[in-house]
């Protein structure tokens, strides 16, 4: 049973242009910094697994959970840090970047997918 990470949002890339990359996913060094922090008090698990999940009509949302073994998935390895792409979440994430922001009143995992059309008002959903 994998346990849940952390929140995580989407946003629509708007306001700055992510360069085009093969990988399916990238980490900015402060969510690798974040993710390796985490893992530090899970030494039983190898990483972090990204996956997908339908979230009201039509929308998708992310899910993000601690993993202790690879499965099968797609592997991202970063600074040491290794991320794990379900399969049905991997069309999805395509040249998306994590990041991880810390504000006045909230820290999160946020994914920069410049592939999103649209997002709920809350940005936890979004649809391709």
């Amino acid at each position: 049973m994998s346990a849940s990470l952390v929140r995580a949002t989407v946003w629509a890339v708007s306001k700055r242009k992510l360069q085009p990359t093969r990988a399916a996913l990238t980490l900015t060094p402060s969510a690798v910094n974040k993710i390796k922090q985490l893992l530090k008090d899970k030494p039983e698990h190898v990483g972090v697994k990204v996956g997908v999940r339908a979230r009201g009509y039509n929308d998708l949302s992310y899910t993000l959970e601690y993993t202790k073994t690879k499965g099968d998935s797609d592997e991202v390895i970063q600074d040491g840090v290794r991320v794990f792409i379900e399969k049905k979440a991997q069309l999805t994430l395509l040249g998306t970047e994590m990041d991880y922001v810390e504000e006045k009143l909230s820290s999160e995992l946020v994914f920069n997918n410049p592939n999103i059309k649209g997002t709920c008002g809350c940005g936890e959903s979004f649809n391709i």
